[in-house]
């Protein structure tokens, strides 16, 4: 297999167009820190938590290979582009160089173990997630419990506290996942069972309903993840055959909307830029998404 085939395998492997909401993360877990937010710091940790990431998604394909025999032979296990075994060598390669990379920075800073050990939280969840997450009816809340490792990792990394805006945070990210994760478990299914689910993303609304939103910025921000969402929800009530997928993609990209308002609602010094920034990570995330799937 040529270099560039390879490449562009493992890019599909590991869902790579969904980074912009990880770099999302880490910028907003390190604003809700109340720790400052340095450039130097969010590349560095963003890097480390993109690297767990992709090794997570790799883990997912690596476990998933009978069902997608079945249901998606086209994926790359199943159509025999790469073996399983390569596969799950380099998403816990992955995951431990993230892990160490975090570690490493903590160590140079001064930090203490913390950051370490919660980066290594975050690696354990992804691969109990990815290794029971079919069948398993708590598998919305623990993909929302990996993206909120994010936050504590990032956090901590950044020499902040896990105070109530974290947790309040968190909590918001957490329903808004379980949400986005329950109808992404019906995209192979023709039509959705109900819209339930997106009633746990009512949560990050009520949350951030009625508190200080940084200037324009923050009600923009505050508008758009409402537009995505009812967006979202046109989408899986009409009759194209893509809904299910188009509504989950669109729900991917706006964790960088969600992550925009709560920056914003931190008051932080340098709030609304940094909430700016973040909301880039909407179509960003969507035009990377038609060069790899999402999905």
């Amino acid at each position: 297999m040529m270099m560039s085939s390879r490449a562009r395998v493992y890019l599909r492997l590991g869902r790579v167009s969904n980074l912009p909401t990880v770099w999302t993360n880490v910028l907003c877990g390190m604003a809700l820190a109340g720790s400052g937010v340095r450039a130097r710091e969010v590349a560095l940790v963003g890097l480390a938590v993109s690297l767990m990431y992709v090794g997570g998604m790799f883990l997912n394909d690596a476990f998933d290979r009978e069902i997608d025999a079945r249901e998606r032979p086209e994926r790359p296990i199943p159509s025999g582009l790469v073996s399983a075994r390569e596969v799950f060598a380099v998403g816990y390669a992955l995951l431990g160089a993230g892990v160490l990379f975090v570690g490493g920075h903590a160590y140079a800073e001064g930090r203490g173990a913390a950051p370490a050990l919660a980066s290594a939280l975050l690696a354990g969840a992804i691969v109990l997630y990815d290794a029971w997450h079919k069948g398993n009816p708590l598998s919305p809340a623990l993909m929302g419990l990996c993206r909120v490792l994010v936050y504590v990792t990032a956090a901590l990394a950044a020499g902040g506290q896990l105070g109530i805006a974290v947790t309040g945070g968190g909590l918001a990210l957490l329903f808004y996942l379980i949400g986005l994760t329950a109808i992404a478990k019906q995209e192979n299914l023709l039509a959705v069972r109900g819209l339930w689910a997106l009633g746990f993303m009512a949560v990050p609304f009520l949350y951030t309903m009625g508190t200080p939103l940084t200037g324009v910025m923050g009600l923009v921000a505050y508008g758009a993840l409402a537009g995505c969402v009812l967006h979202a929800i046109r989408l899986l009530r009409g009759t194209r055959r893509d809904r299910i997928p188009r509504a989950v993609v669109t729900l991917i990209a706006g964790i960088s909307l969600l992550d925009a308002v709560l920056i914003a609602r931190s008051g932080a010094p340098g709030a609304g830029g940094a909430a700016a920034l973040a909301m880039l990570g909407f179509p960003l995330t969507l035009a990377m998404q038609r060069v790899v799937r999402g999905t």
